[in-house]
């Protein structure tokens, strides 16, 4: 094969979006339109997120877990005593097969105390932790983050909605810290000397993935990742790399976005490809309330009316969730 060329993936200054200036927040909002129109991609920087910290402190929380820790922790997946835990929890690596592992938590005010774990509702969880005197601070650091990034999340579909000439508040109205469904997933992808083979996918153009082609399931995606080249873009084109950048967030639609706007703002088709390095990939992967449903229309043509049915949040998230990993396995 032979080099692979960079899409255009631009960095954008979403500062302004936390201000009160709407011409600069118009400006970023021009910006957000041509990269969801373009690649599909952005790099949002100035984002008041500690980067270095965030990446820090899931190293050192990785690094210290013990196997024994992560199967206390594992969901049902891996665990079948832990039946309630479908979404919260570790997703286990299995050596000489798996090589990926993660950890995944929710919303910190989803307690058992909260209306939908009190009366059981799909995709709500109370958040497991590992034990505070083997892990000091590390719930206070991630609880923190889940914060952090809401509220740039909360930003970013300010920024969106101008972008689509909505009002400011016509993603975030449904975007709320006490139902949001949003997760925070913490991957680590290790550096293994004899990498498992069963590991490695081959696409059918040769490229070597640890994960194949897929659309993202949620309303965006906020990604940090490693300062490792991974990731690919289908485009027109091709397949074109996604050059890394560890100073920012990468920003992309998911099928719930491209769903309500007919595909006008599209969720870029984009895959990992499999590199044996010890690197992060840590997305937050912005979902509505369960029964938060935004009715399609087409930004294009306003007087049309697209051939597709409105869908809570919480029937597309389930659904999605469930089609991704029969598609691509269980992560």
């Amino acid at each position: 094969m032979g080099s692979i060329p960079a899409a255009n993936v631009p960095r954008i200054d979403v500062s302004p979006l936390f201000g009160d200036d709407k011409e600069k927040k118009l400006e970023v909002a021009k910006a957000i339109d041509a990269a969801s129109r373009g690649s599909g991609f952005f790099y949002a920087v100035n984002t008041g997120v500690d980067l270095p910290k965030l990446s820090s402190e899931t190293k050192k929380f990785h690094m210290s877990m013990t196997d024994e820790e992560k199967w206390q922790l594992a969901i049902r997946a891996y665990n079948k005593d832990h039946q309630s835990q479908i979404r919260c929890g570790y997703y286990l690596s299995i050596p000489g097969k798996k090589a990926v592992e993660s950890f995944c938590y929710l919303t910190p005010e989803f307690t058992s105390e909260h209306p939908r774990i009190a009366n059981p509702t799909p995709m709500h969880e109370v958040n497991v932790w590992p034990e505070e005197e083997k892990h000091p601070g590390f719930r206070d650091f991630a609880e923190g983050y889940y914060r952090d990034v809401f509220g740039l999340s909360k930003a970013l579909l300010r920024g969106y909605a101008l972008a689509l000439d909505k009002e400011e508040d016509f993603f975030s109205r449904h975007f709320r810290l006490t139902d949001t469904l949003s997760s925070v997933v913490l991957i680590r992808y290790p550096y293994i000397e004899d990498y498992p083979e069963p590991a490695i996918k081959t696409a059918e153009d040769g490229t070597k993935l640890s994960f194949e082609w897929h659309e993202d399931v949620s309303l965006i995606t906020v990604l940090y990742q490693s300062d490792v080249q991974n990731l690919q873009v289908q485009t027109p084109q091709g397949w074109m790399d996604i050059e890394p950048d560890d100073t920012g967030f990468l920003i992309n639609c998911g099928s719930y976005m491209a769903h309500i706007t007919d595909d006008y703002y599209p969720a870029p088709i984009h895959r990992v490809k499999w590199v044996n390095a010890e690197r992060q990939s840590l997305p937050f992967f912005v979902n509505l309330g369960w029964e938060d449903t935004i009715n399609p229309w087409n930004p294009a043509h306003a007087d049309a009316t697209p051939d597709k049915p409105s869908i809570s949040y919480g029937e597309y998230l389930h659904g999605g969730l469930a089609g991704l990993i029969k598609k691509n396995g269980q992560t």
